[in-house]
């Protein structure tokens, strides 16, 4: 691997790094999983340093980049996926000039798969103040224009409590941000699409439900991001081969690998209750 990071050769079998800012890019990684079921992912939460959509561009970027380095060095992926709305506003750019052939994808808001969806033109969008600050989030709403009427809700401590699993919280950060974006359904005015700009959301969906009703769709980014990274990956022949019955890395290749910089309990609590597997989680430190 040379000091940059660049992929080299073969690399079918390598791994996908994917990071976040905590728990909330376990949403991600559950649709990579469910479109590349035979890679292999190693999943970073940044528990220790969050949360990211409330903390400035330099902190974001200073540790997108160490994670990116650490993944780089020490798990030589051969693919980086940046499942945090806010990691991918400030950073994304940087990282791809850091690491120019290291096949990079982010997430954003689903804005454009609202504007063609919704019937009411009228649609909601929940995210933190990094992601509605940014200016990659003013360009896309920039693009927009004219196509639907976006109503901008800045969801404050709502992933953070997803991040620590407090119910309370997570309801009354939901009640309050439903509450300030109007009237939700299909009359005409109201918002009948949602859009769940942080990877943390989904996991409050029901919650979610029961204050907007069931005439409301909800748009989440996980599914375009993992068929961008087939795509990417499928472009340079690094998707990982089939597996057979005498092959018995292909179990292994299978298990993602989870890390974090804050509390393991945490994670580990996480990924039993939303991906429904038992995995170790280890506590790491990246400086």
């Amino acid at each position: 691997m040379p000091p940059n990071g660049t992929p080299v050769g073969d690399r079918s079998t390598d791994a996908i790094g994917v990071f976040d800012s905590g728990v909330g890019g376990l949403s991600v990684l559950r649709a990579l999983h469910s479109e590349l079921p035979l890679e292999k992912f190693v999943y970073v939460g940044d528990s220790g340093h969050a949360p990211y959509g409330e903390r400035d561009d330099a902190h974001v970027i200073a540790r997108s980049h160490s994670i990116a380095r650490y993944l780089i060095e020490l798990h030589h992926i051969k693919a980086l996926v940046v499942a945090c709305n806010t990691a991918t506003a400030a950073a994304i750019k940087l990282l791809r000039q850091d690491f120019p052939d290291l096949p990079i994808v982010g997430i954003e808001p689903a804005l454009k798969p609202a504007a063609q969806s919704s019937h009411t033109k009228v649609i909601g969008v929940m995210a933190t103040r990094g992601t509605l600050n940014s200016e990659k989030f003013g360009s896309l709403l920039a693009s927009l224009h004219g196509q639907a009427t976006f109503v901008l809700q800045p969801c404050d401590g709502l992933a953070d409590a997803i991040e620590h699993a407090d119910a309370t919280k997570t309801i009354a950060a939901c009640a309050y941000s439903t509450g300030a974006m109007g009237q939700f359904g299909h009359e005409s005015g109201a918002i009948d699409t949602l859009v769940l700009g942080c990877t943390h959301y989904p996991f409050a969906t029901d919650i979610l439900r029961s204050l907007v009703g069931p005439n409301v769709t909800f748009l989440e980014g996980g599914a375009p991001v993992a068929r961008q990274t087939r795509r990417l990956l499928a472009e340079r022949h690094w998707l990982a081969p089939a597996a057979t019955d005498a092959d018995p890395a292909a179990l292994f290749r299978r298990m993602p690998a989870f890390f974090t910089t804050g509390n393991a309990t945490n994670l580990h609590t996480a990924v039993e209750r939303w991906l429904q597997v038992q995995a170790d989680v280890q506590f790491i430190r990246i400086a």
